[in-house]
């Protein structure tokens, strides 16, 4: 059984969760290759080469690749997969934007956000909100999956895989306009150990800077907040955890004025170490949550950053 995983990478390196996904491909047995695609990418797939277990990184370039547009990366995939029983991708928002396209394309039913590999052809998933897991089978020829970072463990370092260079499709019906970046000095909220989020009890969107942030910061950690407080403008959309926003596991998660609305918890009741800080004791958040605390956020947290020194 052959395997190739799109890498997820910042042009320069790949990303803990291209790790993870060569973890979950090691599972369903046989070689595992990686393609990188991209545009003046080569740092990205050397760093790929490294990652135990590889078989060989491919690197595809383009103009369209460098800005991963969906149509070129679906048209590369989908050129190689002929040499490939399976193709999976980090479940990030990339991966699911060209992940079902690849799959319309092979003419398979696409496997979404596995959890963990029982077979090569039976994966379980989560469904309902996380609510239920949910094994399923699959007959198709060939494999289209996203894989849920969190559930797996990283792939070690140590491996000395080839890169060789592989053919990279460019689109002409759709193009690159621009993008906006969101820059911080603060751990990715998809990676970061430490996670402190906000909620709408919060207030406003100066409330809640002026809250989460000097906490963030003395914990060297990440910044979230709940679909409530994204929605009311409290915070940007890049904060959102949860069924909607980004699914996170860190080592500690600081749930500050959340209640826990179902689709919240699905986004990081995974978390080794969840602390919850809540007024309403019957706030749902208290059912995951390891640590609760029934106060209100603005003497708690005070006593808080005091108690952090």
């Amino acid at each position: 059984m052959a395997v190739l995983v799109i890498a997820d990478h910042d042009g320069t390196a790949v990303r803990d969760t291209t790790h993870k996904t060569v973890t979950a491909a090691l599972a369903l047995g046989g070689d595992v290759d990686i393609l990188v695609v991209g545009q003046g990418a080569k740092a990205a797939a050397d760093s790929a080469a490294a990652i135990a277990g590889v078989r060989k990184v491919l690197l595809a370039e383009s103009a369209g690749l460098g800005h991963q547009l969906a149509e070129a990366v679906e048209a590369t995939v989908v050129g190689l997969a002929g040499g490939y029983d399976a193709v999976l991708s980090p479940a990030t928002t990339d991966g699911k934007n060209f992940m079902p396209r690849i799959a319309a394309k092979l003419d398979v039913a696409p496997i979404s956000d596995i959890v963990e590999v029982v077979s090569a052809d039976t994966f379980v998933r989560p469904i309902y909100a996380g609510n239920a897991l949910e094994t399923i089978q699959s007959s198709d020829a060939k494999k289209v999956i996203t894989v849920r970072p969190t559930a797996f463990t990283a792939a070690a370092e140590g491996g000395s895989a080839s890169v060789e260079t592989a053919s990279g499709s460019d689109v002409t019906k759709a193009s690159f306009v621009s993008e906006e970046m969101v820059k911080s000095d603060r751990p990715d909220l998809g990676a970061a150990k430490i996670v402190v989020s906000g909620g709408r009890a919060l207030g406003s969107a100066e409330e809640f800077h002026a809250v989460m942030d000097p906490l963030a910061d003395k914990l060297g950690a990440a910044v979230g907040a709940s679909r409530a407080a994204v929605d009311a403008g409290y915070a940007p959309n890049d904060y959102q955890v949860g069924q909607t926003g980004k699914v996170v596991a860190p080592a500690l998660y600081i749930a500050i004025g959340i209640s826990g609305a179902i689709q919240h918890l699905a986004g990081m009741k995974d978390s080794k170490v969840i602390v919850a800080i809540n007024k309403d004791a019957d706030a749902p958040i208290f059912q995951v949550a390891d640590y609760g605390l029934v106060a209100d956020y603005k003497t708690a947290v005070p006593e808080l950053m005091t108690a952090l020194g």
